[in-house]
């Protein structure tokens, strides 16, 4: 058999298939929740140095692979290594999370210094994971969407409310304008080097996306993610592009009409039949079990997917979770999980 010729079953639901049974992949499979990543991740030290080296990162993104057969590599690395890549210095505080210097709040993007190099470690990851990898497992790219990204340079760190960057994109909607356009730019060149290096679709994550009113949602998250789009598309019209705008809620419907992704990914808010009966026929859809859900385990852990299953069983679905998987997880709970969507 011409191994070319195979698609990946996630890759097929992507493309609009629908199999028996949903592929599977959970976000943040790769991470803390697995003692073969936190082992590595002792002897590298810091998460930079553990994203910045290849041959490691490769291998925490095949670890979830090797133990439970996901149909989808995620590539492991961050979504600020596009602000690093803009000129941001970064750095994580133990116990404290991302630090990125100067914050955007008040200094001006046009003082930094683009340092586009910085991202050539991750796609040396991707090249070393796409020779690893099997035919029949999807290798999905990643970045973060332009609002998201925004959120961490304007303030320079994490923050609850997204405060600092949604002063900015009200008070002087010119100047974020920019530092929103300079990510795009960047993303659509990442993305495009992530494709040419070997991944068979990407993500783009929009995790602070639920934090904006209807207009500014369409001015910072529809209208940048489109440009994504359509910037990707003139490169690789064939690569599926997932959109994944966490808290938007019933924004989904106009983002999934004004951004032109391929496929949406659902957080775990979201009543799956309620996406079932108002996203568009046909389009292929992701998530989107509570992760708590998958920390109960036992019957509620089965009940929660098997109602998933069902209410999402007219389209293309992959199955996941609605955010990223916890770090307190049981692997016997993965474990019951992956049985349960493949009808072991």
């Amino acid at each position: 058999m011409d191994v070319s010729a195979i698609t990946p079953p996630l890759l097929g639901v992507l493309k609009g298939q629908m199999p028996a049974r949903p592929p599977l992949w959970l976000m943040r499979q790769a991470g803390r929740y697995l003692p073969e990543y936190r082992a590595l991740r002792a002897e590298k030290g810091g998460f930079l140095d553990l994203c910045y080296d290849p041959a490691s990162a490769a291998e925490v993104t095949l670890q979830p692979i090797r133990r439970f057969g996901f149909d989808g590599a995620i590539l492991f690395s961050d979504i600020l290594v596009v602000p690093h890549a803009l000129g941001q210095h970064l750095w994580f505080e133990t116990g404290e999370g991302p630090r990125l210097a100067p914050p955007l709040s008040g200094a001006d993007l046009a003082d930094l210094a683009p340092a586009p190099e910085r991202l050539a470690p991750v796609i040396e990851t991707v090249r070393r994971v796409r020779a690893a990898l099997s035919p029949e497992t999807t290798f999905l790219g990643f970045a973060g969407s332009p609002w998201t990204v925004a959120t961490y340079m304007v303030a320079g760190q994490g923050s609850r409310d997204h405060a600092a960057a949604r002063r900015l994109a009200y008070g002087d909607p010119v100047r974020f304008g920019g530092i929103i356009a300079a990510i795009v730019e960047m993303t659509v060149d990442y993305l495009s080097a992530q494709i040419e290096a070997g991944v068979d679709a990407v993500q783009l994550f929009d995790s602070w996306a639920g934090s904006l009113s209807p207009d500014q949602f369409r001015e910072w998250v529809i209208a940048p993610n489109a440009a994504i789009v359509a910037g990707l598309k003139a490169r690789h019209p064939e690569t599926p592009i997932i959109g994944f705008p966490k808290g938007a809620g019933a924004k989904l419907i106009d983002y999934a009409a004004g951004t032109g992704v391929d496929a949406l990914g659902l957080d775990e808010t979201l009543d799956p039949s309620w996406a079932n009966r108002e996203l568009p026929r046909g389009m292929p859809v992701q998530g989107n079990l509570d992760p708590l859900a998958l920390i109960a385990g036992g019957a509620t852990l089965d009940r929660a997917v098997d109602e998933i299953l069902e209410a999402l069983a007219g389209r293309p679905h992959i199955f996941n979770l609605g955010h990223g998987i916890l770090p307190d997880t049981p692997i016997a709970y993965v474990e019951r999980l992956v049985a349960r969507v493949r009808g072991l």
